[in-house]
């Protein structure tokens, strides 16, 4: 649920060169559903779990903002598949030079923003340097690589510095949307974009509706109206399901699965995810300093015993999930064991050590469960302090102390805390020491810098596998599980994204059929 880069107090959470050209307007999901002939007025409705605190895309941190508003209402030159390909969009193709400096694209012509003005070359480059000469905005970091942007005509070169093996990477994110200038909407309230929908309407603690474009530049979207419907609480979320008053339930609980699938309305669909169940731990607390200390935490507890009481995912024993560049299995490195564990605490002399772990109410209660009673098992009392996100951000997250270093990370506050983090690529907060993990390793930020600098997809995914194990190897964090995308839908729906859901919902193909 969290973004690389600060978090708002009120928010929550390499590719090759390609020649490729789409109509649709970037990727087609993958998706649930098989229903019959589309009904085109059809309304759907979504159950989403966090809403976010205002839609300016540029400056307000959160996941709940690139989940609905990227690919649905603002888009940029390229796009990126559920799989994590990345695929032309408002650019109908594009070339990257065999030194990775130049990247040229090719931008499509008739694309008009929802206000009605027409798409430049000239909105494009204004889109991108306002990111890059901006620290303010979101991601602008992403872009400081770039020496030159300019158009001539319909195709956009942009010449690095440098090679940067994320780059297109990073414009397929906030980074690389284009937004209209000059324009004067307020973008907390408003928004005005290129996508296949446009906002209707919100409802603050309530809901958000988009309707279709009708002046889309590509595939009309197959549904009139998609209704968000924000319901935080699981069972809250299921009840409204039963009753008809929902089309799709994301954010599922697997283990409501049979719940949900007994009156035969609903299907739960399993897809993949870059969602990381990660216990951080602060290292920057005495009894937190011993890298002893947290290889005994982390083999105190059983992997394979929380994935199978989540009824989804799978075990995750490093920062790097299997969809994203650099995975390797890492469960040699802690495997579960009790005996080790209570051998490692002996031996670091932490006897009797009682910690805090600092949770999001909104998890399931069964993750800091099995964390108590895996600790306990081993000697270590865990307390829970179970809180609202904005509380997390705050204590966890923002609340820090930079003493007389203001690039690292010091908070005495916390002990351990669960987050699940669900953006994709997201392996550099482990080279930013100001980062709320507060580590700091002057091997991994090299290994790291070289993965960028890498004009080879199979090199710069070497150097991020090599610089995610010494990560584990210094018991940095612990990776619970490698979390499901989980999707409860009626059988009248069709083309549901299945896939990383959390971090993006791409709904060019839903669809609804008619009753």
């Amino acid at each position: 649920m969290l973004r690389r880069t600060a978090l708002a107090a009120a928010a929550l959470v390499v590719t090759g060169a390609l020649l490729l050209t789409a109509c649709s307007g970037g990727s087609e999901p993958e998706s649930t559903g098989s229903a019959g002939a589309p009904d085109t007025d059809a309304s759907v409705t979504i159950r989403l779990v966090l809403e976010p605190s205002n839609l300016d895309i540029r400056e307000t941190a959160g996941a709940a903002l690139d989940q609905i508003l990227i690919d649905n209402v603002y888009q940029g030159l390229v796009a990126r598949t559920p799989e994590q390909e990345i695929v032309p969009s408002l650019a109908s193709d594009y070339e990257v030079s065999g030194d990775g400096l130049t990247y040229t694209f090719t931008l499509r012509e008739g694309v008009t923003f929802h206000d009605g003005q027409e798409l430049t070359p000239q909105d494009v480059v204004w889109s991108l340097n306002q990111v890059k000469d901006n620290a303010a905005y979101r991601d602008s970091a992403r872009l400081a690589g770039i020496s030159s942007i300019a158009a001539d005509g319909q195709e956009i070169t942009i010449t690095l510095a440098q090679p940067d093996s994320s780059f297109l990477w990073n414009l397929s994110g906030r980074a690389g949307l284009v937004l209209k200038e000059g324009d004067t909407i307020d973008r907390k309230t408003k928004t005005n974009g290129t996508g296949p929908f446009t906002l209707a309407s919100w409802k603050q603690g309530d809901s958000i509706t988009f309707e279709r474009n009708d002046d889309y530049w590509g595939d009309e979207a197959k549904v009139a109206e998609v209704v968000f419907d924000y319901i935080p609480d699981n069972q809250a979320a299921l009840n409204a399901a039963l009753a008809g008053e929902i089309d799709v339930v994301t954010g599922f609980v697997a283990t409501l699965k049979d719940q949900i699938e007994a009156g035969g309305d609903f299907t739960v669909n399993f897809g993949k995810s870059t969602d990381k169940g990660t216990l951080a731990m602060n290292s920057t607390k005495p009894a937190l300093s011993d890298e002893r200390v947290r290889q005994a935490i982390r083999q105190a507890i059983d992997h394979d015993a929380l994935v199978e009481a989540l009824e989804s995912g799978q075990t995750l024993y490093g920062p790097i999930p299997e969809l994203d560049p650099g995975y390797e299995d890492l469960s040699d490195v802690a495997p579960y064991d009790p005996d080790a564990a209570k051998a490692l605490l002996a031996e670091a002399g932490a006897t009797n050590l009682s910690l805090t772990l600092t949770i999001y109410n909104g998890y399931p209660t069964i993750i800091p469960q099995i964390l108590v009673s895996d600790l306990a098992a081993v000697g270590i009392e865990l307390k829970v302090d179970s809180v609202e996100f904005p509380t997390w951000i705050n204590d966890v997250y923002a609340n820090k102390n930079p003493e007389e270093n203001p690039t690292t990370y010091v908070n005495d506050g916390w002990d351990l805390s669960f987050v699940l983090h669900t953006e994709a690529r997201d392996f550099e907060n482990w080279t930013n020491p100001a980062y709320y993990f507060g580590y700091d390793n002057p091997e991994v930020q090299r290994l790291y810098k070289e993965s960028l600098a890498a004009t080879d997809e199979a090199k710069a995914a070497d150097l991020l596998a090599q610089a995610a194990r010494i990560v584990s190897e210094d018991m940095a964090a612990d990776w619970l599980f490698n979390g499901a995308s989980v999707v409860a839908s009626t059988a009248d729906i069709s083309g549901m994204p299945a896939d990383n859901v959390n971090e993006r919902l791409n709904l060019a193909e839903l669809a609804k059929s008619k009753g």
